[in-house]
């Protein structure tokens, strides 16, 4: 596959972190669409300020983009990124793929993939309603970290065998070809429908972890909005950020 046209390319062998080099560059005047990646990094990060294992074989990529929405919509991005990343990895042929929201990507119940997106601020007179994104995509495809809170895979341990220029070269296609789909008339619709066929667990039970408690229930659907809808008892909770966990897969403490 080729590099697609237009969009810029920064590899780097070792780095702090790619989101952190997409902030330079976006305070430096950089606007995008430009992808970064590197052999490792020093500093990788995910959801909640964990750690993220950076050791080379894995890929390690952030997305600087300007989205042309209002920042609210902006939060959209974050299902787009995940059905781009499905994409690509479906594309080297594995199996047992699905989504767990709001936007890991899962091989057999086991986290492969996070994604953590974060503003990147412009330079001086950069107006605040005009949203410029870091997204950060980390996909364990040599090897996979034992210290996590789910339980992580990587594609290596299902038999695929790809460089991580080649796997994100299919991402940076697929998020053009997702990025068209949400900006087409149905909107955050069409893309709420294409996450929701891939989710792992909808309509089954579900536990989600609150930063001050732990909510059970059943895994109902999305809302306009991208929140996760779960009935609990008699009360539909519908919930913006948290921990999701399934029966068959049981939580475990990061050490």
């Amino acid at each position: 596959m080729v590099w697609p046209g237009g969009v810029g390319l920064h590899h780097f062998a070792d780095i702090d972190s790619t989101n952190e080099e997409a902030r330079r560059m976006a305070a430096a005047g950089a606007r995008g669409p430009a992808w970064i990646y590197a052999d490792t990094q020093s500093a990788g990060r995910g959801r909640r300020g964990r750690a993220w294992m950076s050791e080379p074989g894995n890929l390690f990529c952030t997305h600087l983009f300007a989205p042309q929405c209002p920042m609210p919509k902006a939060a959209e991005m974050s299902f787009v990124t995940a059905l781009a990343v499905f994409d690509a990895v479906d594309a080297t042929g594995i199996h047992g793929l699905a989504l767990k929201w709001p936007n890991d990507l899962l091989v057999d119940g086991a986290k492969v993939s996070g994604i953590l997106i974060e503003s990147a601020p412009g330079p001086a007179g950069h107006r605040d309603e005009d949203p410029l994104l870091a997204i950060g995509i980390g996909i364990n495809i040599a090897r996979a970290p034992d210290d996590t809170p789910y339980p992580a895979t990587s594609l290596s341990a299902h038999g695929m065998s790809v460089t991580p220029l080649a796997l994100l070269t299919e991402l940076a296609t697929a998020f053009i070809a997702r990025c068209a789909q949400w900006d087409r008339g149905a909107g955050f619709a069409a893309i709420r429908q294409d996450w929701l066929a891939r989710a792992r667990g909808v309509g089954g039970p579900v536990t989600v972890r609150l930063h001050d408690r732990v909510i059970e229930g059943e895994f109902l659907s999305l809302d306009e909005d991208g929140a996760l809808e779960i009935r609990a008892g008699d009360k539909i909770e519908t919930i913006s950020a948290g921990d999701v966990f399934f029966p068959d897969i049981a939580p475990r403490e990061a050490k």
